[in-house]
């Protein structure tokens, strides 16, 4: 076979060309049938003429929409039709978008962008169109108008729209503020280890591996919701990896790079700390994909240090992920890595955290993003101090490397559950071999990771398995301590995991409160026996560092 000369190989254009070819590839010969067509012509026609009527006896009945539930909207008349015909354009958008043929993604990213136009053209975002916001800036005599301006300007300059009062909170003065100190660090992560709260602390530490989306401080925002601190209440010597927020230094470093030098070094320092062979591991959404990931090349160089594995709302098995599965095709991910590949023309880059953030923020545009577009600049209302959506706001970037291996060998191709497919730190990989028992959680309204995508590690792991179903979304369904007494959860009536995610459901037991006791009473079983707790943290040539929550986690994108 003739060899390509280095000339006849494709440029960076080519390439990209092609890219975005076979993105729009999918988009032709997408249509409406013409029968459904007609029907949704006929009932817009009909339902249209309805609502104008109603508009001209005076008889509109409220929408059932809190964008338009104020009581400007409804005595002005105007107002409220415009805002009657804007909600049935919507309908009739989204019944086109779901009547169009073609292949399932296809509908799917059409009926994603529907939405987002619909969203997007709400009249209540429209100082023009909106009632309640004339109104208010009338009252005011313009002030609301001016506040708004300055709101706007203040986010031009932090690059980001507010969803809180930022200035209301500092990491380490009222948000991750549980006792303790940085005992290791390298240059990807510092490792926290936590005070006792308890005069003895079982024998097995415990290690909490968090995103590196994200902050760790998620699981410590205040002292009455922070699970590291119940944690350590609950008699655990606790370890938290605090992940360092890339700049333009660690560009090139890679999933390899993630699992060797940050999760299994930290594996190994708590070791060394405590003297203890085993550990208790827990890992949090992208964090438990790394922790079980490391745990696999552990296994494969014969290596067991979990006693046990707890996977928080993680995705293993990617077979199908809900709404990001819109994001990941073939022709994505080329363009990724051209663009802050490990090969990319220009060399490797970073994935900035603002780019994040919207891409998650424009998940739930309504709720994430014109909420805020309405209240802070049309409205000129400040938004309340939150402290997870200060977390939320608080955004880390990712080496392009690492990213796109991870979008790749994931999302796109699924092959961290398929043993043998995947070579990582040198090993070849099989979770099957990880003989820890494990406790898998998800969140029935994550939007994130569907509960039942969360389910499928149970057919995944070869050891003791037990999954438990919280109410709510990806943090608020985590965060969910017993004091508060909200919400509730599912455990199934016996420890059987069929296959089907629904099939367990349908034999769960829903028990209110927290999930946390019934993690908390499993987790004991695996900690071993009680010893006095450790007069100082660190030891065995590990000293205290600076106190937590360190350095890296103050470090902004």
């Amino acid at each position: 076979m003739k060899r390509k000369s280095p000339s006849a190989a494709p440029s960076a254009a080519e390439e990209a060309s092609a890219v975005a070819a076979d993105l729009f590839k999918s988009l032709a010969g997408l249509q409406v049938p013409v029968s459904a067509w007609t029907q949704l012509q006929a009932s817009y026609l009909q339902q249209a003429s309805s609502l104008w009527n109603q508009a001209l006896q005076g008889h509109l009945d409220k929408p059932a929409d809190r964008r338009f539930s104020s009581e400007a909207w409804q005595s002005n008349p105007a107002s409220s039709f415009m805002a009657q015909l804007y909600l049935l354009n919507a309908r009739t958008l989204q019944q086109m978008a779901e009547q169009v043929e073609g292949d399932e993604k296809t509908r799917a990213r059409i009926r994603f962008a529907v939405q987002q136009f619909v969203d997007a053209a709400a009249p209540s975002n429209y100082l023009a169109l909106n009632p309640e916001a004339q109104r208010l800036a009338l009252d005011t005599q313009g002030e609301s108008i001016a506040r708004g301006l300055q709101l706007l300007w203040g986010d031009i300059q932090r690059g980001h729209l507010s969803q809180t009062d930022e200035s209301a909170f500092e990491v380490g003065r009222n948000v991750a503020t549980s006792e303790g100190a940085v005992v290791y660090e390298n240059e990807f992560f510092q490792l926290l280890e936590y005070k006792p709260l308890t005069a003895q602390v079982h024998e097995r530490p415990f290690l909490l591996v968090p995103p590196c989306i994200n902050k760790f401080y998620i699981l410590d925002l205040q002292p009455e919701n922070s699970l590291i601190r119940y944690a350590v209440e609950q008699g655990h010597r606790t370890f938290v990896l605090s992940w360092r927020n890339p700049d333009e230094s660690c560009k090139a470093w890679t999933w390899d790079d993630y699992v060797e030098q940050a999760v299994i070094r930290a594996i190994q320092v708590v070791q060394e700390i405590s003297g203890s062979k085993t550990l208790n591991t827990l890992g949090f959404c992208v964090g438990g994909t790394l922790l079980a990931t490391a745990l696999g090349v552990l296994a494969a160089r014969g290596q067991q240090p979990a006693a046990s594995l707890t996977l928080l709302t993680t995705l293993i098995d990617f077979s199908s992920n809900g709404v990001l599965d819109l994001f990941v095709d073939e022709a994505s991910v080329r363009l990724r890595e051209m663009s802050i590949g490990p090969d990319a023309p220009q060399g490797p880059g970073l994935l900035h955290g603002k780019e994040l953030a919207a891409t998650f923020s424009f998940l739930r545009p309504n709720d994430l993003v014109w909420n805020y577009v309405v209240g802070n600049y049309l409205k000129g209302e400040a938004p309340p101090a939150f402290d997870l959506l200060y977390w939320n706001g608080d955004s880390t970037n990712l080496p392009g490397p690492m990213y796109c291996w991870y979008l790749r060998h994931t999302y796109l191709q699924n092959e961290l559950k398929l043993p043998g497919a995947l070579t990582v730190c040198g090993e070849s990989l099989d979770l099957g071999k990880i003989k820890a028992p494990v406790y898998i959680y998800g969140s029935r309204e994550d939007h994130i990771v569907p509960w039942d995508s969360a389910y499928r590690s149970t057919q995944i792991f070869t050891g003791k398995k037990r999954f438990v179903l919280g109410a709510s979304g990806h943090i608020a369904g985590v965060i969910n301590p017993p004091a508060k007494g909200k919400r509730s959860h599912w455990i199934g009536k016996t420890a059987a995991l069929p296959e089907q995610a629904q099939q367990w459901l349908d034999g769960a037991v829903e028990h209110p409160g927290s999930w946390w006791t019934d993690w908390a009473s499993w987790l004991s079983t695996h900690a071993g026996a009680m010893k006095p707790a450790p007069r100082t943290v660190g030891g065995r040539g590990h000293k205290a560092i600076e106190p937590a929550p360190g350095r890296y986690v103050k470090t902004k994108a």
